[in-house]
């Protein structure tokens, strides 16, 4: 004689394989929501860094062309003052101190773009490693340092002597920039050179 075995299911059982398949999707939609808020957030941080970094290094490009303009008004030569009123693409060849004094205006002084700009009468400096892109679009990269949109550039310009006649002031505005246009430090330092006197009686110099 044949049984015949019957199993018995639990009321609710299929109810409760609904609820796990449920859950499942539902931590499933959590996680994938979850790492691409990660995924945005790292891009983000990316560009940020990159940014900060592209910014630093227009700072400093600035900060390479005001150096040079120190180091120039101490060469025996330097200090040649003269008209930069019809510069145009000048380069630290022919640098000279420049009668045209520039506004104090900060909001003058940073407009480095456009043909009105006093940047069209700064003098261009490239310091030694920087390579600069020659058809001025975006950088890109050259090796592991960036290739930057345009070389920084510097005007000097001659602030007077001091009531006593001893100390020459100048003033020199210099920009940079780093892998792109929108990447733009403007900088100004005031500095001053103090002439050597010699003791009487002293001949020598």
């Amino acid at each position: 004689m044949r049984h015949t075995a019957f199993r018995r299911s639990r009321p609710g059982a299929r109810r409760e394989q609904g609820f796990i398949l449920v859950t499942g999707l539902l931590f499933l939609v959590v996680m994938t929501l979850i790492g691409l808020a990660l995924f945005r957030s790292t891009g983000l941080l990316d560009r940020l860094t990159a940014n900060t970094r592209d910014k630093q290094r227009s700072f400093e490009a600035a900060e390479a062309a005001i150096e040079y303009g120190v180091w120039w008004l101490q060469q025996p030569s330097g200090g040649t003052a003269g008209s930069c009123a019809t510069n145009s693409s000048a380069t630290v060849a022919s640098i000279k101190v420049c009668t045209e004094a520039l506004s104090t205006s900060l909001t003058t002084i940073a407009a480095v773009d456009g043909s009105s700009s006093w940047a069209t009468k700064a003098f261009s400096y490239t310091p030694p490693n920087m390579t600069v892109n020659s058809s001025g679009s975006v950088g890109g990269m050259s090796g592991t340092d960036v290739v930057y949109w345009k070389a920084p550039g510097l005007y000097p310009e001659s602030l007077g002597l001091s009531a006593d006649g001893r100390t020459k002031y100048y003033q020199i505005t210099a920009y940079g920039y780093g892998g792109d246009s929108n990447t733009v430090t403007v900088v100004r330092g005031t500095f001053k050179q103090v002439a050597k006197s010699t003791p009487r009686g002293n001949s020598n110099p």
